[in-house]
Formats: structure tokens, sequence, C-alpha cells
């Protein structure tokens, strides 16, 4: 039976990329699944999920030191709550993304990992995990 897991992720920072691979590979062992896809979608507006180098903690720094870059924290937006930046770096990453699975083990690169981007912290998130086989 696939079924939807959900787990927390308490974020420090008011920008943040949190290596959350180790919740992807949790999710899919308990699933029980060999081969198939794994979903990743995160419920918020202001904060996103990506794939990237996870060997280097520099690669996740200079990811936000540039979105810093093309979406300023000061601009003439509209959006009374103070947090637009944060909303258009969410659009921008993304809320979802889908891993293969293989062999019981997402299917990443030698450096990949799962990132939970946090645009609007600090705050706790839901990331949503569904594993399908297939």
């Amino acid at each position: 039976m696939d079924m939807i897991q959900t787990f927390h992720v308490k974020t420090s920072g008011k920008s943040d990329l949190i290596d959350i691979t180790h919740f992807i590979r949790e999710a899919i062992k308990k699933s029980g699944v060999g081969e198939g896809l794994c979903y990743i979608f995160i419920p918020h507006t202001t904060a996103a999920v990506t794939i990237n180098e996870n060997a280097d903690p520099s690669v996740a720094e200079d990811i936000s030191t540039e979105l810093n870059k093309i979406v300023p924290v000061q601009n003439r937006y509209r959006h009374l709550e103070g947090n637009s930046p944060a909303h258009i770096k969410s659009s921008l990453v993304g809320c979802c993304q889908t891993v293969l699975v293989q062999s019981g083990e997402p299917l990443l690169g030698t450096w990949q990992g799962v990132f939970l981007c946090e645009f609007d912290g600090p705050r706790t998130r839901n990331v949503h995990v569904k594993v399908i086989r297939g």
C-alpha cells in the first residue's frame, strides 16, 4: 500500500538549506519499495525543495547567496506581510521533487542530496513523501 509519510523539520535561520536526505532514505526504507518513485512535496509557500551537492556545505551557502542577489530583501513589494522575497524564491526553486528508487535506495548521484530550502524562518516545516512501486 502506498502511503504518504510526513516528517517535520525545524529550521533555525531566516534562510537555510537543510539536508533532508536521511529522511528520504528512511521513508523509502519504511515503504518497503525496492524499485519505483519517491515524490517529495513541501506544502509551504515560503519554502522549497531541491537536489544538489551535499558533500561541501559551501555549495548550499552559495545557492542562498545567489538567490538573495536575484531576489533582494528590499524592493517595491506589495505583499503586506513583508515576506515577498520568500514567496518568490519558493516559486523559483519549486515545491516538489521526484527521485527514482532502485534497490530500496534513492537513486542520487555521488554528491547529491535532497535539501529543504527555508526562505522565511525560523519555522517548523512539513515534508510529505510518497514512495510508489513501479
